[in-house]
């Protein structure tokens, strides 16, 4: 089978994507995948979710922070970013979830937008709400462990 003349091959964009959640999240491929297009799907309908094309094309999650790259055709990228924004959850896990870039090409997307990950954390006590409780440190967030699950925390809510 032939290639189609450049002219008439299909256009991508690459969003470069930065995902965080709690440091015991447990967050695959597939389940991310599934999450990206029940979004599409539920904002733009399907006609609107199969135009914009949203696949995921690398994806890598540890500790709590995450990246991917999500290819959409050109001119669907607003429509994309807000699907990619509806996503609050993953396979029941609170996400967060942004666009660090847009890109024409793959390697353009990782060399400018990936490699950011939320870095090492490291695990410590600390004191909050009176008492100390285990927590995960990474940069200025701090990922408090409470009875009841993780508590967000900044560098000035711990003593």
């Amino acid at each position: 089978m032939k290639h189609l003349p450049k002219h008439l091959r299909p256009r991508w964009r690459y969003l470069a994507v930065g995902i965080e959640a709690w440091p015991d999240a447990e967050i695959g491929r597939r389940a991310f995948q599934r999450a990206l297009w029940y979004a599409a799907g539920n904002l733009l309908g399907d006609a609107g979710s199969a135009d914009a094309g949203v696949k995921l094309l690398s994806f890598s999650f540890s500790g709590g922070a995450g990246e991917a790259v999500v290819r959409v055709r050109r001119g669907h990228v607003a429509e994309a970013r807000a699907a990619i924004g509806c996503v609050s959850e993953v396979d029941g896990d609170p996400v967060g979830i942004r666009v660090r870039g847009i890109s024409g090409t793959v390697r353009a997307c990782e060399e400018r937008y990936m490699g950011r990950a939320a870095g090492s954390s490291t695990q410590r006590d600390v004191a909050f709400a009176g008492a100390e409780r285990p927590a995960v440190v990474r940069g200025d967030a701090c990922d408090v462990r409470t009875e009841s699950g993780y508590v967000g925390a900044a560098a000035f809510d711990i003593e």
